[in-house]
């Protein structure tokens, strides 16, 4: 008789958002696996989902060892180290595939969240309050910083945006939308006293609350982190930034529902990371998020084009 599969998955919630995919093929092309994910990074995105949350353990459940690992085989799926992504021939989502399900790069579905009541009045009450403020009724998240950054605001692996960059360009969204800023670290926003459109930052530190906040808002624009995949799997439009790391691999390239500016496209090289640990591509790849004044007018450009003048604040309506 085989044995069923232990899947452990790591890393960032990008990262077990985009492998839900392939754990959902896993589940549906083999029956007969009795197959438990051990979430090293957390439960939070298997969460509601219809079959994957009764599956999923985080790594304190008690008795995970002994009642559910034991009889089963370890896997550790680890996509950076798929050779097609680190050659620049698939998605992120698409290497969990190929590991798991080892059947070569094939079309994917969209992987979905499944948020509850609760969590939803929690990121719309979020989202009204700014559009209360700011008397705007179109909100856009930004989402400036990728899991490197440091509490100086710098990310050595240049996945996040400038601080200065950010600004400019919220500055400048502010006057005609809503803006709130998706940070673990308090920015200086520099809201001027009796500022009438002021750069919100709330204090949410549930990851799902923010999803809420992002399904709830018209817009998001960020860098290659979670924001992104949280904004395509519940329908919200994106605008996301790309420096170190390929389009390809990170984010959802001919997709008409989301915008990539590639400011790094001409300067970086790969940076294998969880593959080796070498020095030089992050050197090399230093600036590739470092914006110019050209580049900051495009993608305000873009995201203005996209959404239009707000009108007078109102709720945003949901069909589903």
């Amino acid at each position: 008789m085989s044995r069923s599969t232990a899947f452990f998955i790591n890393g960032g919630a990008g990262r077990v958002i985009t492998s839900i995919p392939a754990l959902e093929l896993f589940e549906k092309e083999n029956p007969e696996d009795d197959f438990i994910i051990v979430c090293e990074a957390g439960t939070d995105f298997y969460k509601g989902h219809p079959t994957l949350h009764n599956r999923a353990f985080d790594v304190f459940h008690k008795g995970l060892f002994e009642e559910k690992i034991k009889n089963r085989n370890c896997v550790s799926p680890e996509p950076y180290r798929i050779w097609e992504y680190y050659n620049q021939k698939c998605s992120i989502a698409q290497a969990f595939d190929i590991e798991i399900n080892k059947k070569g790069i094939r079309d994917l579905h969209i992987p979905q969240i499944y948020l509850n009541k609760a969590e939803r009045l929690h990121g719309k009450s979020v989202v009204d309050e700014v559009r209360s403020v700011t008397g705007l009724d179109k909100v856009i998240v930004i989402q400036p910083f990728g899991r490197g950054v440091e509490e100086s605001l710098i990310d050595q692996t240049s996945r996040s945006f400038r601080v200065e960059d950010m600004l400019e360009i919220a500055n400048n969204l502010k006057q005609e939308y809503g803006v709130i800023i998706m940070s673990e670290i308090p920015l200086p926003l520099y809201n001027e006293e009796g500022d009438d459109k002021p750069l919100a930052q709330p204090e949410i530190p549930e990851i799902r609350i923010w999803a809420s906040v992002i399904q709830e808002a018209d817009h998001f624009l960020g860098c290659d982190s979670v924001g992104q995949h949280i904004a395509k799997s519940l329908g919200t439009h994106a605008t996301v930034i790309t420096g170190s790391t390929y389009p390809i691999n990170t984010s959802y390239v001919n997709d008409p529902d989301v915008t990539i500016f590639d400011i790094g496209e001409d300067i970086r090289v790969y940076s294998p990371i969880r593959v080796s640990m070498e020095e030089e591509p992050d050197r090399i790849n230093d600036k590739a998020m470092d914006m110019n004044k050209e580049n900051i007018n495009e993608i305000i450009k873009s995201i203005k084009t996209k959404l239009g003048k707000s009108k007078k604040s109102q709720p945003k309506q949901h069909t589903h």
